[in-house]
């Protein structure tokens, strides 16, 4: 199967909480998507890593993406070793994007810088063809995307580029909210203790950074993205 983009989260909700309306516009356009989490999350505060994995699927129902990979990278532990970016290399080459979406280059938690970079690089080392990867048996052909975007996360830094989300930003926030053990549910009995994302704070914060966001644009909401190299322009025209 080849894909248009590829989303990476090294963390499982990353891609809905930042990215996941961008899919949703461009599959509008009939542009197709995977999913690809490193990690299965397991050293969340709240839920389990198999609770967040049905998590998972139920979200990737809701946003219509063609697929859904969870690698097995170490929460938190990973380091930036070819054992871990060799398998983002294997799924590059399975799918052939033309655009991989990844973690923010700069961010609260420590994990989504680190993987940001991580990603970026098995972009780069998956189109040189002297690095061997097999699925199964078969050896896999040299693939490179296109371009690599950094969406941004919890910190605000100052996107390159905007996306208008606006007729999608309902559908993103249902599948953020598919994620029951990590956000706000006011019907939530479990007795998990709270954390920065668990409230109903965040979800309004949610809608308030995608305004922001947004304003530049005179949209109502969009998301934010920063480029890992200068980028060309077709059409003058094309730029809102």
């Amino acid at each position: 199967m080849k894909i248009d983009i590829l989303a990476v989260g090294i963390h499982p909700d990353d891609v809905e909480l930042s990215a996941s309306g961008t899919l949703l516009r461009h599959a509008a356009g009939g542009k197709s998507f995977g999913i690809l989490d490193l990690s299965r999350g397991e050293l969340g505060t709240r839920g389990t890593a198999e609770i967040r994995a049905q998590e998972a699927a139920e979200s990737s129902r809701i946003l219509g993406a063609s697929f859904r990979e969870q690698l097995d990278v170490a929460d938190g532990f990973f380091t930036h070793h070819p054992d871990n970016w060799m398998q983002i290399v294997r799924i590059i080459r399975m799918y052939r994007p033309e655009i991989v979406l990844c973690n923010a280059i700069d961010d609260r938690h420590p994990d989504h810088g680190r993987a940001a970079k991580m990603t970026a690089d098995a972009c780069f080392y998956a189109g040189l063809k002297r690095i061997e990867t097999f699925e199964g048996e078969v050896p896999q052909e040299p693939w490179r995307p296109k371009a690599v975007y950094h969406y941004i996360q919890d910190r605000q830094l100052t996107p390159d580029f905007v996306v208008d989300i606006t007729p999608w930003f309902d559908q993103k926030m249902q599948s953020i909210l598919a994620f029951r053990s990590q956000f706000f549910d006011p019907n939530d009995a479990s007795g998990e203790p709270s954390t920065p994302i668990s409230g109903k704070e965040f979800l309004d914060f949610m809608h308030a950074k995608a305004r922001v966001f947004g304003r530049p644009i005179q949209a109502e909401f969009a998301e934010g993205f920063m480029f890992s190299r200068t980028p060309g322009v077709e059409n003058l025209f094309d730029l809102r």
